[in-house]
């Protein structure tokens, strides 16, 4: 880029930052100063200086600025200041789009998302008023659309999860192009611009979609009922059984407890021996699939059955347990949680915890209320913490 572009581009910049904010001074820039004229002032050769006065004076001539220069130098040729006289007019001789037109092509892009995303109006408000979403300007709604539309038709179809790869190909044409789209659907899934902290697996699978097939593990006593009739009686340790198929269980179990992470599954399923307890592994983030049989095997359950979550204390650990507990809450039960409290866990535990910061203790505090856990975004609040799983032993509650 040449100097005098680098000039004229600055100062649309701030004339269209003037616009937005109503002011009725045109802009300008100082071509005296480091802040502004860095370019200009850095000129030292003849033909430099030459070939910077004429891109300005080629914009001067198009009534796109004003120059005020040195009329006290023999050559009348050192430039002062360079206003914004005609911003549509600077904008064109730059090539440049203006902000209002790359917002309003946003807009037409994305219309038809509106609706089933809310939260596309906010990130079309905030382009319209220069600010950028997830790090892009108004670029971007094609990618945006796009996860929309990913989102859309996953969850249209959330009968059984789906290959992450297999379905990029049959969406989009292209393999990868799912897992690029990751930031998108996150926003989407999630309802807020700010990053979930959920890994990428677990945003995929919140739409269904994992990377290779994962099976439902369950770990207590009975018996349970495929699609096609199959019975199959629980082994002591644990059961891995296509997610879609299951359709009912037969148990003795009056307490259900999900469990967030796999090492911690199997810890679980070691120390729980024959108590009258049934664990099952949500894979991370449950994928809708996921949540649909978990929902037909609580309506297997006694009224009285109690249902329990076990995860990580963290953002995305109180994310997963906000989308298990309307599964639960469909169910007709409650979602109770089990050592993802600072007021659960033990000492030796909180003496090596790290508090989080402000912005993530103050999600992790909306995704427990939005569970139903108000005590535990209290205690959060008085004790800040976050705690992975698997650095705790794997207890039970009482059956």
């Amino acid at each position: 880029m040449n100097a005098a572009r680098a000039a004229l581009e600055r100062l649309l910049q701030r004339a269209e930052k003037a616009q937005l904010r109503g002011e009725e001074t045109p802009a300008s820039v100082s071509m005296s100063g480091t802040r502004d004229a860095a370019e200009y002032l850095r000129l030292r050769t003849l033909p430099e200086l030459e070939s910077f006065h004429a891109g300005i004076r080629l914009a001067e001539r198009e009534g796109a600025i004003a120059v005020q220069r040195d009329d006290h130098r023999a050559d009348g040729e050192k430039l002062l200041r360079i206003t914004a006289i005609d911003v549509v007019q600077l904008a064109r001789h730059l090539g440049i789009e203006l902000l209002a037109e790359r917002a309003g092509r946003a807009a037409a892009i994305l219309e038809a998302w509106t609706v089933r995303f809310p939260i596309v109006r906010d990130a079309l408000h905030a382009w319209r008023e220069g600010r950028n979403v997830r790090g892009h300007g108004p670029e971007a709604a094609g990618d945006l659309a796009a996860a929309a539309h990913a989102v859309d038709a996953l969850l249209a179809d959330a009968r059984e999860d789906r290959i992450l790869r297999k379905e990029s190909v049959r969406l989009f044409g292209d393999s990868k192009r799912l897992e690029a789209l990751t930031p998108w659907l996150d926003a989407l899934v999630g309802g807020e611009w700010e990053p979930s902290g959920l890994e990428k697996e677990q945003i995929w699978s919140a739409i269904g979609l994992r990377r290779e097939p994962q099976p439902l593990l369950l770990a207590g006593n009975g018996s349970i009922e495929l699609d096609d009739g199959t019975r199959l009686t629980l082994p002591r340790r644990y059961l891995g059984v296509p997610i879609e198929a299951l359709r009912r269980i037969e148990t003795d179990a009056r307490h259900v407890l999900s469990i967030e992470n796999l090492a911690s599954f199997h810890d679980a399923a070691h120390v729980r021996g024959d108590a009258p307890i049934l664990l099952l592994y949500t894979g991370g983030m449950p994928s809708p699939a996921w949540r649909r049989a978990y929902g037909r095997l609580l309506r297997c359950l006694p009224a009285d059955a109690a249902v329990s979550h076990w995860g990580d204390v963290d953002e995305g650990g109180f994310r997963i347990a906000a989308k298990l507990a309307e599964t639960t809450r469909e169910a007709g039960f409650t979602l109770h949680p089990w050592l993802m409290s600072p007021e659960s866990l033990p000492e030796a535990i909180l003496c090596k915890v790290q508090p989080p910061s402000s912005t993530t203790l103050a999600s992790m505090r909306r995704w427990a209320e939005r569970t139903g856990w108000q005590d535990i975004a209290e205690a959060l609040q008085r004790q800040p913490i976050t705690v992975e799983q698997e650095s705790i032993d794997a207890t039970l509650p009482s059956a």
